[in-house]
């Protein structure tokens, strides 16, 4: 939590505001008029930390509140009976059953098959449902379409019943791996963040030049020194960029709590 509010002072245009703060105190102190604006600055600045940090947080929630939509439950077998379990309690070596409209919770090999068939397209990026059967396949070095006689986590029953008999769960399927992949890779931003942070630098920079014009517009009408700093400060604060990233944390997550509410799967 604190990292993520330290965070929030990387921002371009929040650097811009601090200096401002800083530059307005040490004027005001030069000339008397003690540090009311920067105060005001730096209240700004953290509000927005706040703001900023709060939403993050609200956004990660509503997302967690997604994700618990996806948990799936699953019928097994146990002592010769066919009971409803969570998903994430499957080990290997039980014995599920599956029907038509049913998500695999993990990979299964398959024992009994019934018209059965599977969509993979989320895995092995076929766009038709494939056909399963209980068949030995000799070859070890087979494709993860070729393997008939086989059903992977996260693929859907779209036709036909069967059972079968997990072998693999969470991370070590098929699909855990690709997942643990993901995880090794880099973090890379979206392009709406990079379009974003380019927005917000412009503006800093635009703002600056500002900032500058009036103070030297102020030189020449000889203003106080306080005054066209606290001017420069003033527009400095209003063309924060950091409002635009927040309007738009909070439309997403708003429309992500929304969505969790209505139990939407995206």
């Amino acid at each position: 939590m604190i990292q993520r509010f330290l965070d929030q002072f990387k921002d371009f245009s929040i650097i811009v505001l601090i200096i401002a703060a800083i530059v307005s105190g040490a004027v005001g102190v030069a000339e008397g008029e003690g540090i009311t604006d920067t105060i005001i600055i730096l209240i700004v600045v953290i509000v927005n930390a706040i703001i900023g940090v709060t939403q993050e947080s609200k956004a990660e929630k509503s997302l967690e509140a997604l994700q618990k939509l996806t948990d799936h439950a699953s019928k097994v077998i146990r002592n010769g009976e066919i009971i409803v379990v969570p998903a994430k309690e499957l080990v290997p070596g039980d014995i599920i059953v599956l029907d038509t409209g049913d998500y695999v919770p993990a990979d299964v090999r398959i024992i009994e098959a019934v018209n059965l068939k599977s969509q993979e397209a989320s895995l092995t990026g076929e766009s038709v449902p494939v056909e399963k059967n209980i068949e030995i396949i000799e070859d070890a070095e087979v494709g993860l379409g070729d393997r008939l006689n086989m059903l992977f986590s996260s693929s859907l029953i779209t036709y036909g019943r069967g059972k079968g008999i997990v072998v693999e769960t969470g991370m070590t399927t098929e699909v855990g791996k690709i997942a643990g992949m993901l995880e090794l890779a880099e973090e890379q931003t979206t392009p709406l963040q990079e379009k974003l942070n380019k927005l917000g630098k412009t503006l800093g920079i635009v703002a600056l030049a500002i900032c500058v014009f009036i103070f030297i517009i102020g030189l020449i009408q000889e203003k106080r020194t306080n005054s066209y700093v606290y001017d420069s400060s003033k527009f400095s604060s209003s063309s924060n960029s950091r409002r635009i990233s927040s309007c738009i944390n909070n439309c997403t997550c708003n429309r992500s709590t929304k969505n969790g509410k209505e139990k939407m799967q995206l």
